[in-house]
């Protein structure tokens, strides 16, 4: 007959360790804060009574513990980050620091409620909700710390998002008024230059007429039945026969994205056009757009009721500012303040019209509602470098650096005199004997600049240093003399 073995019985103080550990829901705010306490004080689990290696079942038997504190333990503010993050991916209005003190809902759930949505954030982002990170590390430190604790990456840069409604009518608009008539653009490439390579690439690209509105969403049926057909393909089990129908919409659809990029690269010409003299090349700004127009045509929705023109010439013109904010300046200006800089240039011009002169710091700063020492900023970054050797004349005869003035080199006036002054302390040094003279150069620096003590000359002239005093005072003697004297009182000063 077989034995049922009991287990040992677990210690007293212990037997609520025993019991099997409950999930614990997140509390907000006041309720939130002794649990965080409770787990930022509490350190080692709690102890576990044993269990007799009798025992029959181990399925049965298995004691699950307490959750433990984790052993690196976090900083307050990451396990508070770590903990109100599973639930609602959300942190309350009002939570704690590591000092147990309650702060408001600020600029960091902000960036994480942005970082949520897109499962990422740019350093844009973070320079947006914190424009003085830049100045301060710490801040930086605190929403790299809040990122991390919240699984969310930091990248340095990511396409442009989906152009809104609003968007899309305000270029709708703007294209109402820029864009050029068909039969002008024409007339303009006919006139082209054959050897301006410029000008073959516009000839090119007017050969292919504009699409109608109709063109263009026949074009964008082709390519989404194409995409339909690629997915179809991606996920296998498809017969020989079908395959083949489904490649040769795939080439249709390949066919049709190409025919509506040609069609529209004068788009690209004519928002490019607009940005000449930006610090990007317009061969490179065409390029630019060109690619601003390729990724247009891959996330064109017809059903949306908008023009591909007007769709494509938004992407074109974010492709094409994106570039000259990395591209523009020798020192790289972060987007968000390249905008501020635009806004700042904008509404300079306004009010010098407005008022007839130049604006002040406090004018510019009333009407873009910063503060003085903010414009002030901005203008400072607006500045662009230069190069020293930037010619200055259509000669070139002399270039700017020629004009700039180096404070730490003497005046011309000084510089004569230092040269006569070395000249007639070498006439009166040839009147005393040589041993003299060669002391004299090594105590005052006159060969190389450099001076040797009493020591160090005696050494070099194998004599003792007191002897060195001696020839050094006799000849200091000698030069006092007034046939010397006269020869070097006019260089001496007040």
């Amino acid at each position: 007959m077989k034995k049922s073995i009991k287990p040992a019985r677990p210690a007293a103080k212990t037997r609520s360790a025993a019991k099997p550990a409950k999930s614990v829901r997140i509390k907000p705010a006041s309720a939130a804060k002794q649990s965080l306490k409770s787990a930022v004080q509490s350190t080692t689990p709690a102890k576990i009574a044993p269990v007799s290696p009798t025992n029959g079942s181990a399925r049965q038997n298995k004691i699950k513990a307490p959750r433990p504190a984790r052993d690196d333990l976090y900083e307050a503010n990451s396990i508070l980050a770590e903990l109100t993050f599973r639930e609602d991916d959300k942190l309350p209005i009002s939570t704690l620091d590591e000092f147990g003190q309650e702060e408001e809902y600020t600029a960091i759930q902000q960036l994480l409620d942005v970082g949520k949505q897109k499962g990422f954030v740019t350093y844009d982002d973070i320079l947006k909700f914190f424009p003085e990170a830049e100045r301060d590390v710490e801040q930086l430190d605190e929403a790299h710390a809040a990122l991390l604790a919240a699984r969310i990456e930091v990248i340095d840069s990511v396409d442009v998002d989906e152009p809104s409604d609003e968007d899309i009518e305000e270029t709708e608009a703007e294209l109402e008024s820029d864009l050029v008539r068909e039969e002008e653009e024409d007339a303009y490439l006919s006139a082209i230059d054959a050897d301006d390579t410029i000008g073959l690439y516009l000839k090119e690209i007017g050969r292919v007429p504009l699409l109608t509105a109709a063109e263009e969403v026949s074009l964008a049926k082709r390519i989404e039945k194409a995409k339909f057909a690629r997915e179809r393909l991606v996920k296998g089990n498809v017969l020989v026969k079908k395959r083949r129908e489904l490649d040769m919409i795939i080439s249709d659809g390949m066919a049709a994205r190409e025919h509506l990029i040609t069609a529209n690269s004068r788009l690209v010409i004519s928002v490019a056009k607009k940005y000449i003299g930006r610090g990007v090349p317009f061969l490179d700004l065409i390029q630019e757009g060109n690619i601003g127009l390729i990724r247009a045509a891959k996330k064109f929705d017809y059903h949306r009721g908008h023009k591909f023109s007007t769709y494509a010439t938004w992407w074109i013109r974010q492709a094409v500012t994106r570039a000259i904010a990395d591209q523009g300046r020798t020192i790289r200006v972060p987007v968000h303040m390249g905008d501020q800089i635009n806004k700042m240039l904008r509404v300079s011009h306004q009010l010098t019209q407005e008022l007839g002169r130049e604006p002040s710091i406090e004018e510019l700063g009333d009407a873009l509602k910063v503060t003085p020492k903010k414009v002030e900023s901005i203008i400072q970054i607006a500045r662009r470098p230069l190069s020293l050797e930037t010619p200055t004349d259509e000669e070139d005869d002399s270039v700017l650096g020629d004009f700039i003035e180096d404070e730490d080199s003497p005046e011309p006036v000084e510089i004569a005199t230092h040269n006569l002054l070395r000249e007639q302390i070498q006439e009166v040094l040839n009147g005393l004997p040589p041993r003299e003279v060669r002391i004299l150069q090594l105590r005052y620096g006159l060969l190389d600049g450099e001076s040797y003590t009493l020591e160090e000359v005696g050494k070099k002239m194998g004599v003792t240093r007191e002897r060195v005093r001696q020839i050094e005072a006799q000849a200091l003697s000698r030069l006092r003399h007034p046939t010397h004297r006269r020869k070097l009182r006019d260089y001496l000063r007040d």
